[in-house]
């Protein structure tokens, strides 16, 4: 989605009330009115014109561009998003900035599920190459060189929202030293010239200089390699924000409550007419909900994409009841420790837990994230951390830290759970086995169902 917007742009960044729009928000924008420019005085002599300022519009006008889809058959939208996610966001944009006249709702606020829960970068993943290398997966092999790719672009677009970010890999045992080292060159390989910077091996004392929170006992050295980091929630932001830019129509705690269809009539072979039920029509629109009023009214459009997440089979299961369910849900708990628990410039990375998953110890926002799990879980409007997730965070974190961080429950500062919308797979046993694609699914009716993937590859 971001391969649009390469070019630099200039940036705005802007505050607001809450429910309307969302708290912080900012965008990109490269149109010619929004450029600073030089004009000539009277004089001769040149002078400086600040760029036009932009006020984005408010919720009510919002409100009032959906409903006049319903009056004015002119004022049809050519393209409704349903879901304010990273991926929702990213095709209202895509579709906007094309010259489509696009609408987008939210049915709760915008960035405030999964894409907001994250672990927070912007990675290919060196565990799904290790994946694509060992289990001759080129579905896995695909998803990273892909998401390298983006991530070169997402740190270029919004560099005030992404950073470059050095991971270490602490080595134990002196076979794994050119194993992660052979694997990480791997990694800046397969990025090619959008590789952000090398990789490279670290001794034992200078890991300790990096990381003096490390444990030192058995410490072999390190292998560093870099990825990205971002602003999740603002970045989700920063996207509606350019979006609405670009002419689109949005609005937040606005749900789809009914998907409408036309009627196609049928003959029989005794010549008689009859309709068809609504399950068989085409879509031209959507019933929606403002959950403030409890207003409702009709939005039309020429074809509508379901961006829901987690949700996804819910908005399917309107469109057909007798749908089977494609995405299954894998729980992925974060937690926040204070800052003294990781340097301000180097993460870490536990490559082997005691199940085989991976943890990630970032710094972030003046603290310190680790995570995340990942096992099934139910779909759920607010997802809760497990106390067993939290505690199995923390005795994986103990391994890694010097005996003298001592690693309390009381240090936990918040934790989060967060939902990925994992296409499924009937043969897996495991969410860790599930790709991270995107799944494009066009129903009977032209509903377009854009699940599964990740933020890099939104």
């Amino acid at each position: 989605m971001l391969r649009t917007l390469r070019r630099p742009r200039n940036v705005a960044l802007l505050a607001t009330t809450t429910a309307g729009v969302a708290v912080t928000y900012s965008f990109l924008s490269s149109s010619s009115n929004a450029a600073a420019v030089t004009r000539e005085s009277k004089n001769g002599a040149k002078r400086y014109s600040p760029p036009t300022p932009w006020t984005p519009p408010s919720r009510k006008d919002m409100l009032e561009r959906l409903k006049l889809s319903n009056r004015n058959k002119d004022e049809e939208f050519d393209l409704l998003v349903i879901g304010g996610g990273a991926t929702g966001a990213g095709v209202a944009l895509d579709a906007a900035s094309r010259g489509l006249k696009v609408a987008l709702v939210e049915q709760n606020d915008f960035s405030s599920g999964t894409s907001s829960k994250s672990t927070k970068l912007v990675h290919g993943g060196v565990r799904y190459l290790q994946k694509a290398i060992f289990e001759l997966d080129y579905e896995q092999y695909k998803l990273v060189r892909e998401a390298l790719h983006e991530r070169k672009i997402f740190l270029h677009t919004a560099p005030y929202l992404s950073i470059m970010q050095p991971i270490m890999l602490p080595v134990y045992k002196w076979w794994q030293l050119p194993y992660y080292y052979a694997g990480c060159k791997m990694y800046d390989i397969l990025a090619g010239h959008q590789n952000i910077s090398a990789s490279y091996l670290m001794s034992h004392s200078k890991a300790i200089e990096a990381f003096p929170m490390l444990q030192e006992r058995g410490l072999v050295g390190a292998v560093v390699y870099y990825d990205g980091m971002h602003n999740d929630a603002r970045m989700n932001l920063a996207l509606i924000m350019t979006a609405v830019k670009h002419g689109a129509a949005v609005a937040n705690y606005v749900e789809v409550t009914k998907l409408l269809k036309t009627n196609q009539s049928l003959t029989t072979l005794d010549g008689s007419s009859n309709k068809e039920s609504q399950s068989d029509g085409k879509l031209y629109g959507a019933k929606v909900k403002d959950k403030l009023t409890g207003e409702e009214w009709e939005v039309h459009a020429k074809g509508i994409i379901n961006a829901t997440g987690p949700f996804t089979d819910s908005l399917l299961s309107l469109d057909n009841p007798s749908h089977k369910p494609i995405v299954q849900a894998s729980a992925g708990v974060h937690i926040t420790f204070p800052n003294y628990y990781s340097p301000r410039n180097m993460g870490l990375l536990d490559p082997a837990t005691s199940d085989g998953r991976v943890i990630f110890f970032l710094p972030w926002q003046g603290n310190t994230i680790a995570g995340t799990t990942d096992s099934p879980a139910p779909v759920r409007r607010d997802p809760r951390p497990h106390e067993e997730d939290i505690q199995w965070i923390l005795e994986e974190v103990k391994r890694y830290l010097s005996p003298d961080i001592q690693v309390r429950r009381g240090d936990v500062l918040s934790a989060w759970a967060g939902l990925r919308p994992l296409v499924s797979n009937p043969n897996s046993t495991s969410t860790q086995a599930l790709v991270r694609n995107h799944l494009i699914h066009v129903s009977p009716s032209g509903l377009v169902t854009i699940a599964g993937g990740k933020w890099t590859t939104y």
